[in-house]
């Protein structure tokens, strides 16, 4: 009775990560990979030794024997190079502090640039400006940064509302 040459290459290949296990002294299959390189840099991702393992396992064999079996001291490969955590994150963005951003805001009301408030002004819906003045008023604080807010709300709820409008009766939104 003689096996097919499926299985019997299947069983070399078992024979083969065996030992080579046995000689890097790893416990798993997995402890291979680090000892294989790939074409693109870097070693060899479990999922793909796994899916050679059944697709091709001729190839893998070939790798197992090149890198580890026949190999005086089997070496582990250098990981590929990956981009630093973070470096997706954009730079051409200003951030600024919350000191800054009061400057800013400050230097906007002084010169009377409406556009430059309304974006450098933390947003604060209509109730909270609206609450936040009245609890000034009836603990006798007088700010006019509280009106200036309160003013501002009333003002984005009022373009807010306007675009609205003109969103459903199909006109041009104007500034």
């Amino acid at each position: 009775m003689s096996q097919n040459p499926k299985a019997k290459s299947l069983a070399e290949l078992e024979d083969i990560i065996a030992k080579a296990i046995k000689k890097v002294g790893g416990s798993k299959e997995n402890d291979l990979c680090k000892y294989i390189p790939m074409d693109s840099g870097g070693y060899i991702h479990h999922f793909t030794l796994r899916k050679m393992k059944s697709k091709d396992p001729s190839e893998l064999l070939g790798l197992i024997k090149d890198h580890i079996i026949k190999a005086d001291r089997p070496r582990i490969v250098a990981p590929k190079q990956r981009a630093p955590r973070g470096s997706r994150k954009r730079r051409d963005q200003i951030t600024f502090t919350k000191g800054q951003l009061e400057r800013l805001l400050n230097l906007a009301r002084l010169s009377g640039d409406k556009e430059m408030i309304s974006i450098l002004s933390p947003k604060k819906s209509l109730a909270a400006a609206k609450r936040e003045l009245i609890q000034a008023v009836r603990h006798g604080i007088v700010k006019q940064e509280y009106w200036d807010n309160y003013i501002e709300s009333v003002n984005a709820h009022e373009m807010v509302a306007q675009a609205t409008a003109m969103e459903y009766s199909g006109a041009p939104a104007s500034e």
